[in-house]
């Protein structure tokens, strides 16, 4: 079983030894304050050689004593919160348990994660209820002594105090500083105590780079866009794992726009092989996620219309066999996706976007002002999809599935990524251009749903047959939506009369 995440939303306070507790029943809504509880508690924290999890502000450690021993996992949410996932201790020799290894798989991929930090902690805890006797909050004084193990040894030991929400409300966490302000305590300069003992051995990362502007170089514009996408498919890695919804969808799109930005303004990386490695290896991810994606999409289409069926044209057990069959292709593909997200070459592929925006071989184009270069390039993409378009609206709309057709889909979505990138220079007219594509994209993209459902329901009303079944219903649903990719080409016909592209510049 999946773990469940826990909000954790924590304050921490570096405190001297003679500090004294302050009256903690002074804080608002705190009817009254437990008698302390003392704990003794003995954790092992586990990262990569080089504290990478660290520095991404994530912590993996295996406790015992107190009352929630056991494996904790905390990924970083806010300033103040963290998502903790737990584990039960179970033997020390396992190593960490897999549901929390696939959380953090896309950060360590295949190195190996060993004890950094040893702590003993001697722990104070003060609950703070409130009027109908809930515990509001948890008021720790902590007495730490920390053994570093990696990458070198050292030992050392402090004091801290550690306020944490239960069923408190934010006013309560807001008015601690105040009350130990008075105390004179000031919060800790360190995110977490896994921080604290690494001290500058830590490798704090890198500050978020603020959004290019019009005048930024063409380079800025591609690399923003690379980071935010490469980003949104490594926040999507641990949901597609945990299987949640509509996560192999959004890496999937992740996946496809860098893939396409890195088509439309391949001139400004010089690199050209490293670029033709990251397209065709993003290529291999967005079909390993495209198969189960399709089963989603397709059981949901064939769901919807045969609920739109009446009654009696819904003959044998279609619902039935739909439902098995698609439940059954998507969990394969789901499978297979989970086993390539744990691969070498999936890891591969991260190192090399990761290395492509930590020192990109840029050309001397991308120096130049995006404003003055991205639309020249863009416009290559508009001829492209205008090519194929053309080539599209020559078939005779209802004589046949034209693979121009997927071509021009293609095309669309191409051209509207690189004009999502270009939203610097010009937001309204990227967004207008982005939208136009889309247009085609989307119409189209209907289009190709209805080619791949009815070469399922052709299978499907075969095997229905084979069984005994009558097919009735699934050569209906095929008919159906042969009608659907017959309005979906017509529409394409009207509307790319009246297909604009804005120019970028003004």
């Amino acid at each position: 079983m999946d773990p469940t995440p826990v909000v954790e939303i924590e304050r921490k306070y570096d405190v001297g030894d003679g500090t004294a507790v302050p009256p903690l029943e002074h804080l608002p809504g705190v009817a009254r304050v437990d008698p302390p509880a003392e704990h003794r508690l003995e954790a092992t924290y586990f990262d990569t050689a080089d504290l990478l999890l660290a520095s991404l502000r994530i912590t993996l450690r295996r406790r015992t004593g107190g009352g929630d021993a056991g494996w904790h996992l905390k990924l970083p949410l806010a300033v103040d919160e963290r998502c903790e996932y737990r584990e039960p201790l179970g033997v020390e020799a396992d190593g960490v348990p897999e549901p929390l290894l696939r959380l953090i798989r896309v950060h360590s991929r295949d190195a190996a994660l060993v004890p950094v930090v040893r702590l003993r902690t001697r722990r104070t805890v003060h609950r703070l209820r409130g009027e109908s006797d809930d515990v509001l909050a948890e008021f720790s004084e902590d007495r730490v002594k920390a053994k570093v193990l990696a990458p070198k040894g050292s030992e050392l030991h402090w004091r801290e105090w550690e306020f944490e929400l239960v069923d408190g409300s934010r006013e309560l966490l807001d008015a601690g500083p105040e009350l130990l302000a008075a105390a004179g305590v000031r919060p800790a300069g360190h995110s977490s105590t896994l921080a604290r003992a690494l001290g500058p051995r830590l490798n704090r990362g890198t500050a978020a780079l603020p959004p290019p502007k019009r005048k930024a170089s063409a380079a800025d514009v591609l690399l923003a866009y690379l980071r935010e996408h490469v980003e949104a498919l490594k926040d999507e890695d641990p949901r597609v794992r945990l299987d949640a919804h509509a996560a192999v969808h959004g890496m999937r799109v992740a996946t496809r726009r860098i893939r396409s930005v890195l088509a439309t303004y391949r001139e400004l990386l010089a690199d050209a092989d490293a670029v033709n490695f990251l397209r065709q290896e993003l290529k291999w991810l967005a079909g390993v996620l495209g198969e189960a994606r399709d089963a989603e999409v397709m059981h949901e289409r064939l769901k919807d219309l045969v609920a739109a069926e009446p009654v009696e044209l819904v003959m044998g057990p279609v619902v039935r066999r739909i439902d098995l069959q698609l439940e059954a292709d998507y969990q394969k593909a789901h499978t297979d996706v989970v086993n390539a997200l744990n691969g070498q070459r999936y890891f591969r592929l991260l190192d090399a976007l990761e290395a492509l925006l930590a020192a990109p071989a840029l050309t001397p184009l991308a120096s130049g002002r995006a404003h003055k270069v991205i639309p020249k390039l863009i416009r290559r993409d508009v001829k492209r999809l205008r090519k194929t378009a053309r080539k599209a609206v020559r078939h005779t709309a209802g004589t046949g599935d034209d693979p121009a057709l997927h071509e021009a889909r293609k095309d669309g979505k191409r051209l509207r990524y690189a004009a999502e990138a270009a939203a610097p220079i010009n937001p309204a007219r990227a967004a207008q251009l982005a939208d136009a594509a889309h247009g085609v994209q989307k119409i189209l993209g209907d289009h190709q749903d209805s080619v791949v459902t009815r070469e399922l329901l052709r299978r499907l009303g075969a095997e229905a047959f084979l069984e005994g079944e009558n097919g009735f219903t699934f050569g209906r649903l095929h008919a159906l939506e042969q009608s659907r990719a017959l309005k979906a080409e017509a529409r394409f016909h009207r509307e790319w009369k009246n297909f604009r592209t804005p120019p970028l510049r003004k």
